[in-house]
């Protein structure tokens, strides 16, 4: 019998990297009474506004919020948005002693207008081309420095195709990570897809894995599956394949044992963000236990629970234990 209490206890000993793209997520609600007449469109009156952590930061938010030890990793422009968000990651618990500021680049801030609970329009404040090869050299110094300060369990490789997990990077940090003996989980994005060789987890979603192995047929029945497994072994000689299969559940494959999990029922209201809890959990508990179907298993909740609520949300570590036992 699983001691749940016990699992997550052990959380608060792991410590974590989470290297990716950072984001801020701003929010603006208001009410429209009105058109423009200047234009036609509709005049917000703007009567609230709301930052928080978006993208590699949102896996952060999750692992701390299940007790782990975590430092984030980024470039960040040198601007009043990475003022921000930095200041956001530091109230969160989320070590930023390793981030690096750029004068190249400014910090990804995507703007949501909503009004009446309906997306108006998203204003993306961004620059997605690859960090300069001297900001490349400052991550790998900044990730240099933490492994040898750290001594971490677990690297997660956080990518949204937002340009600070170059080739280059993903190569050394992963050569890095196999010297130390620590484990590396992914979520990737198509751009560098098949860079991740030799990663302990690969966490890509149905969608993005057809797309990468160029996969025309639909569905995802078990034998696909693991014919995916076997083909994305064959160009990344990784680990453990965890598949995201939106409303279907999840699929792994560590070579040895193989199966779909499916999802638990639950009203969904938003699948935003479920992807981050997943990988954050999955790592959690691998690093914690090696044990690939508890992985699964207990990253599989978390996800449906995290898609209860509106928004991107971080889990919450009592009904995730509660749901283990009930479920599990």
């Amino acid at each position: 019998m699983m001691d749940f209490d016990k699992l997550f206890q052990d959380f608060t000993t792991i410590k974590v990297a989470v290297v990716g793209d950072l984001m801020l997520d701003t929010y603006w609600w208001g009410n429209v009474d009105r058109i423009s007449p200047e234009a036609p469109v509709p005049v917000v009156a703007v009567t609230k506004k709301e930052q928080r952590i978006g993208g590699a930061g949102n896996v952060a938010l999750n692992l701390v919020s299940l007790g782990a030890t975590v430092n984030i990793i980024s470039v960040l422009g040198k601007d009043d948005d990475g003022e921000q968000l930095a200041s956001l990651l530091k109230e969160n618990n989320i070590g930023i002693k390793y981030l690096v500021n750029s004068t190249d680049r400014i910090t990804t801030n995507k703007i949501r207008i909503i009004s009446r609970n309906q997306h108006m329009m998203r204003l993306d404040a961004e620059l997605s081309n690859d960090i300069t090869i001297a900001d490349e050299d400052k991550l790998m110094y900044a990730f240099e420095n933490y492994v040898a300060a750290e001594n971490p369990d677990i690297v997660i490789l956080e990518d949204y195709n937002k340009g600070v997990l170059t080739e280059n990077c993903i190569h050394k940090i992963i050569a890095i990570c196999k010297y130390q003996n620590i484990l590396t989980a992914v979520d990737p994005k198509r751009k560098n897809f098949f860079a991740y060789k030799g990663v302990d987890i690969f966490k890509p979603n149905l969608k993005e894995v057809k797309d990468g192995l160029n996969i025309l047929r639909d569905g995802a029945d078990i034998n696909l599956l693991k014919d995916v497994h076997l083909l994305l072994k064959e160009k990344l000689q990784h680990s453990i394949s965890l598949i995201t299969l939106s409303e279907k559940g999840v699929f792994y494959n560590n070579g040895n044992e193989a199966s779909i999990i499916p999802t638990h029922i639950r009203n969904i209201a938003d699948v935003s963000g479920a992807g981050d809890t997943v990988i954050a959990v999955a790592s959690l508990v691998y690093a914690a236990t090696k044990n690939v179907k508890l992985m699964a298993d207990v990253a599989n909740i978390a996800g449906g629970i995290v898609c209860e609520e509106v928004g991107t949300a971080a889990i919450n570590k009592e009904q995730l234990v509660a749901d283990c036992k009930h479920l599990l």
